[in-house]
């Protein structure tokens, strides 16, 4: 008893040293238990990963193939580890042979995509500027009709994973996201995606899976980490910044668009059998001596193109990949259009709420879907 006392008062007398030692305490077996929860979660992916390596496989079959695009760049320089020690492992495990190209500047996966053999599937390890290079080297290729069948699978390593949300359970867990992703790969598990294309009369298409912004609200976006040094209150000071610099702020430009068309239903890939050697002779030996046939040219219908001038914060094109459990009967793309009447505190609080969530619009935008939108922007 007496012992206990003299803790107690040695407590109360250095109540400063034993305030500290406490939050120190705590601090610590907080992180060790974090790190503790990260371990078993690792240990339990590679236990699922190991069973899908233990399968046999024939005489004449071999491995899959996996070629992994890695960004290390990517998370602020803490790609290359989380892959390592995530989803490295579980790759390994599940009998996959695994190709790492990691890129070396912005801009370099997509002349990868071009140069690239073929894989039986491809991996994009990185943020949605990562996933956006490949998709849009992919689709530029000369044979992108037969490439683009290679299913491709993402692990979320940047600090935006914008497309996650569709794709993947989102979980601040960055241990578990990773991990539920790449066993969500070994499993096989698809999730058919749109894919916007982007042209101007110079430069080459680019594809995007989310959306185009033009506008105000993704100029303050791409500056609110200069402003790092004022914590929580560095994307408002952004705003704020912004409407010191230039007031009101209008986009001015010219939208053509045609409405939606119809989805082609969802057919499986049948081969067609080849008819009979005969059939075949007979068939090019009427093709030759029966005479032209002239063909009767019908005048194409005028498009039906609806045409607006818009004055505008913002402009946005998406798609509808942030929601593909939501069947669609049509073909479409989503143009959203923010009123230019706001006040400079309702720009502040409405870009807040977009530098979250960039698919958060105002109550007044206006939006329309279309199959295809043509954007003539002023001189």
């Amino acid at each position: 008893m007496a012992r206990v006392v003299k803790v107690l008062r040695t407590l109360r007398n250095h109540w400063k040293k034993s305030t500290f030692a406490v939050c120190v305490l705590s601090y610590g077996g907080h992180w060790m238990y974090g790190k503790h929860c990260d371990s078993v979660l690792r240990r339990e992916a590679c236990q699922e990963a190991r069973e899908f390596g233990q399968k046999l496989i024939g005489p004449q079959e071999s491995l899959k193939k996996a070629t992994v695009i890695l960004n290390p760049a990517a998370c602020k320089g803490k790609a290359n580890s989380l892959f390592e020690k995530n989803a490295a492992p579980i790759l390994h495990l599940a009998g996959i042979e695994v190709k790492v190209i990691k890129t070396d500047y912005e801009g370099q996966a997509k002349k990868l995509m071009d140069l690239m053999e073929e894989t039986d599937m491809l991996i994009v390890a990185g943020g949605d500027g990562t996933l956006q290079e490949v998709i849009t080297g992919m689709l530029r290729r000369a044979d992108e009709e037969a490439f683009s069948k290679t299913p491709i699978g993402f692990i979320p390593l940047g600090l935006q994973n914008s497309l996650s949300h569709s794709l993947h359970i989102v979980t601040d867990d960055k241990v578990k996201h990773i991990t539920s992703a790449t066993l969500a790969i070994l499993k096989g598990e698809t999730v058919p995606l749109d894919v916007l294309q982007i042209k101007s009369d110079k430069e080459q298409p680019v594809f995007a899976l989310l959306s185009l912004r033009w506008g105000s609200f993704r100029d303050v976006a791409a500056s609110i980490s200069k402003y790092w040094y004022l914590g929580p209150l560095k994307t408002r000071a952004a705003h704020w910044f912004s409407t010191l610099r230039e007031w009101p702020q209008m986009h001015h430009a010219s939208v053509s668009y045609l409405p939606p068309i119809p989805r082609p239903p969802d057919l499986p890939d049948v081969k067609p059998v080849r008819p009979s050697l005969l059939y075949r002779i007979y068939r090019r030996l009427k093709n030759y001596w029966a005479p032209p046939v002239e063909e009767s040219q019908v005048e194409a219908e005028p498009e039906p193109w609806e045409d607006k001038q818009i004055s505008t914060l913002e402009l946005t094109i998406s798609t509808h990949n942030r929601n593909p459990v939501k069947r669609r009967t049509d073909d479409s793309l989503v143009l959203s259009v923010e009123p230019d009447a706001l006040s400079v505190g309702q720009f502040i609080t409405e870009g807040t709420k977009k530098a979250e969530n960039s698919f958060e619009y105002t109550e007044k935008a206006f939006q329309v879907e279309a199959s295809v939108c043509r954007l003539s922007l002023p001189q």
